[in-house]
């Protein structure tokens, strides 16, 4: 069932219920002055225009089209990969699976190279898009969840309300992005994507996504997409949601998450 009334997110850091997620030193940054005028939240309802087949087995981390297929990025130890996929049929085109010690995270495409995080490694990965060979890699400080990109710079999410504004080349972190909704923090920000100028980020263990303005920081709208696969569905396995990836030239949205059997196709209204 679609919700076209949206609760108030005002998220504090969860204690760690996965194995996936154990509790991370979260970055302190000031909250923004409470005389600073809050921007109007936006709510979204959808419409699924298509559903596509999608892998059971892939621990969706990251969504990306490019040139006409899904790159996608996924996770767990032992299991975690960079792969092209066909999008209509969901088969697996070509894949490069990533070292045991790492646990595969978000990625981006940015100047012609696939740019992946890992989770607690610190370390990135930067792959040439079509052979999905690995030509380079970089460090970062803290852990790597979502990654997208503004055309110039890396923008990358940590679990915490603070997103980091990284250059592709030194890797150097530019600037921070404290994340907040009506002046408190917006905490679990996971998968990011760069949508019509803002920053569209899942939050972690539930179902909804937030837009968000790159210069403030602060929400300005909110989907939740609870419902968008269906209980009956639902296997043991099913994990959360988590996968956007933007169709510019249809002003279009994909949506997947961990462990699902379909990507969904949807329009925001």
């Amino acid at each position: 069932m679609i919700r076209r009334i949206f609760p108030i997110i005002i998220c504090a850091i969860l204690e760690a219920c996965s194995t996936e997620r154990p509790l991370a030193e979260r970055v302190t940054v000031e909250n923004p002055p409470a005389a600073e005028s809050q921007p109007t939240v936006r709510t979204y309802s959808y419409v699924v225009i298509e559903k596509y087949p999608h892998d059971l087995s892939a621990f969706t981390q990251g969504l990306v089209l490019f040139n006409g297929v899904f790159l996608e990025s996924t996770g767990q130890y032992g299991q975690s990969s960079i792969r092209r996929v066909d999008i209509r049929t969901g088969k697996v085109k070509k894949i490069e699976r990533l070292d045991d010690r790492y646990f595969g995270e978000g990625m981006t495409v940015l100047n012609g190279a696939v740019y992946m995080i890992t989770w607690l490694n610190q370390t990135g990965i930067v792959f040439d898009p079509v052979s999905l060979k690995k030509i380079d890699s970089f460090s970062y400080a803290g852990e790597g969840w979502g990654l997208t990109n503004d055309g110039t710079n890396l923008i990358m999410s940590n679990g915490s309300h603070v997103l980091s504004v990284i250059d592709p080349k030194s890797h150097a972190v530019q600037r921070s992005i404290a994340v907040t909704l009506n002046g408190s923090p917006v905490g679990q920000l996971n998968e990011l994507e760069w949508i019509e100028g803002e920053i569209w980020a899942n939050v972690w263990q539930s179902d909804r996504i937030v837009s968000i303005n790159p210069t403030s920081g602060q929400v300005t709208g909110m989907i939740d997409l609870t419902g968008l696969l269906p209980d009956s569905e639902r296997r043991v396995s099913t994990d959360v949601l988590n996968g956007i990836a933007y169709n510019a030239q249809a002003k279009a949205v994909y949506i997947t998450g961990k462990n699902w059997p379909h990507v969904y196709l949807i329009k925001i209204q």
